[in-house]
């Protein structure tokens, strides 16, 4: 089967240069990510056919005999299959085929689920390592959804070569509708009034559907919505289990509560192989005081839009609200610089002195191994305190970052302040 994408129909992922060196080294290649991200349409844009496993037809033959949805037709690769972990034999099938030959890039497969561990140990023999490449793809930042100017460039800003820049500032409302929206393909052009449709049906779909989808056991809906809540409420936070557990207790009914933390890792477990849990990971290297640097993550889900879809927020009540709205900015800066990252194959991390309460909100730890420190706020009003925060890090460093940077959300211009060397860049700029 073939769907053919219309121009115009498609707006180009960051992903899509990653796939195409990965399809040029591997015989095949993995996709993963949570649903909605928009892995289906880019792999259709970069393969030559495709059979999608959610059509029962097709998931009736591939259990019958799994070679019977490959195509031989060395014109027709790549070949795209979407979801194979609804046929979990999938994946060895597809390894084997590609162990038949030397030609690279015949397949691309995609999943929305990563497999429970008993599943995997009962039908997937094999990593694949050195035939499936593995990728994860996000939701859209702001650069891919066309609402980033990209003049601003983590690369430029690595090699000091990044020049200022009037960019104009966005309005504080429409920042708050685009968190809201959120970077799900499908509400990118969707009217600004609708667009918190979609998150709040994903979220629907979370408790309604998938996650007890593909398992024999049954999950409490009523439970997992108390934990989304307690995650959205926790958004861009650094909390343990133990946090999560007292905030749904000091919150809810004695009937709904979450009767342990077993039951909490297990409900994680199931939004983390859904691809909706992205926590940042502690940054230790350099410091000066090793031992007392924090080592808890900071929560987030994938997209800052389903947080606002659990607390039933909308861009009016972010503006009431600027102690959450700051909350989820970051949670909005962080997720572009989590995929702006992947693109150039480093890593995102987050920052705390538990002494001093120090804290950075995010580290960026780039392929050679130099790093950037981030502080992210809202308004131009909080630069000194952001600056200060930068300073009091970088004099506790062993090895200094290769630059900081300041991203606001309303902010007139890309300026590196001549006094700190701090670059001072607005969201809306920004580009890998």
């Amino acid at each position: 089967m073939t769907l053919e994408i219309k121009d115009g129909e498609y707006k180009e992922r960051l992903i899509e240069k990653k796939l195409k060196d990965y399809l040029s080294v591997f015989g095949a290649v993995s996709i993963e990510g949570p649903k909605w991200c928009g892995k289906t349409w880019t792999s259709l844009k970069n393969s030559k056919s495709a059979v999608f496993m959610d059509d029962e037809d097709v998931r009736k033959m591939a259990n019958l005999d799994v070679k019977s949805i490959f195509n031989s037709d060395i014109e027709k690769k790549p070949q795209l299959i979407d979801e194979w972990n609804l046929v979990p034999t999938v994946w060895d099938a597809v390894r084997r085929e590609c162990d038949k030959t030397i030609e690279k890039g015949n397949f691309i497969i995609t999943g929305s689920t990563t497999l429970p561990d008993k599943v995997m140990k009962e039908n997937v023999h094999h990593s694949g390592a050195g035939r499936i490449g593995r990728l994860n793809m996000y939701t859209m930042s702001l650069y891919e959804s066309g609402d980033s100017s990209g003049e601003a460039s983590l690369t430029k800003m690595l090699n000091n070569t990044q020049e200022t820049v009037n960019t104009g500032s966005i309005e504080i409302l429409q920042l708050a509708k685009l968190i809201i929206r959120g970077g799900w393909p499908a509400n990118i052009n969707i009217s600004e009034e609708k667009s918190g449709i979609i998150p709040k049906s994903y979220v629907d779909s979370i408790l309604n559907i998938d996650m007890n989808e593909g398992e024999d056991k049954k999950r409490d809906k009523s439970k997992m919505r108390m934990l989304l809540r307690s995650l959205a409420r926790n958004e861009s936070s650094i909390v343990g289990n133990k946090t999560i557990l007292k905030d749904i207790e000091d919150c809810e009914s004695e009937a709904e509560r979450l009767s342990s933390r077993d039951t909490i890792i297990d409900y994680l477990d199931v939004l983390d192989r859904l691809h909706l849990i992205e926590n940042q990971e502690a940054y230790g290297e350099n410091y000066r005081s090793p031992s007392r640097i924090g080592k808890s993550p900071k929560r987030h889900l994938t997209d800052p839009s389903l947080a606002c879809a659990c607390l039933g927020l909308t861009p009016e009540k972010l503006l009431k609200d600027f102690n959450t709205f700051g909350f989820m900015f970051e949670s909005l800066v962080e997720r572009d610089l989590r995929i702006y990252m992947d693109y150039l194959d480093g890593h995102l991390y987050h920052f705390r002195d538990n002494v001093t309460g120090l804290e950075v909100d995010s580290i960026l730890e780039f392929s050679d191994g130099e790093y950037a420190a981030v502080e992210i706020k809202l308004g131009y009003n909080q630069v000194e305190e952001a600056k200060k925060s930068l300073l009091k890090f970088y004099d506790n460093m062993v090895k200094k970052p290769a630059f900081m940077c300041i991203i606001f959300g309303k902010c007139p211009a890309i300026i590196k302040d001549p006094e700190t060397g701090i670059y001072i860049v607005p969201i809306t700029a920004l580009k890998p």
